[in-house]
């Protein structure tokens, strides 16, 4: 996805299944962030806070 409204990012978090997810971008417009599962051909999308309140940021 390319967009002057998408934010480019470059980190990895842990879903609630404990699975690692890259975070390819944040959209500002719609308020969703963009990432990426491994196996997974197709970028996913999950709202804002929906995203907050259920990832948790890995240190890499």
């Amino acid at each position: 996805m390319t967009s002057s409204n998408v934010e480019l990012l470059n980190r990895h978090y842990r879903d609630p299944r404990g699975v690692i997810v890259h975070v390819t971008g944040y959209d500002r417009v719609n308020q969703r962030v963009i990432f990426m599962r491994d196996g997974w051909p197709d970028e996913c999308f999950r709202p804002l806070k929906d995203f907050q309140d259920n990832f948790v940021r890995v240190d890499e």
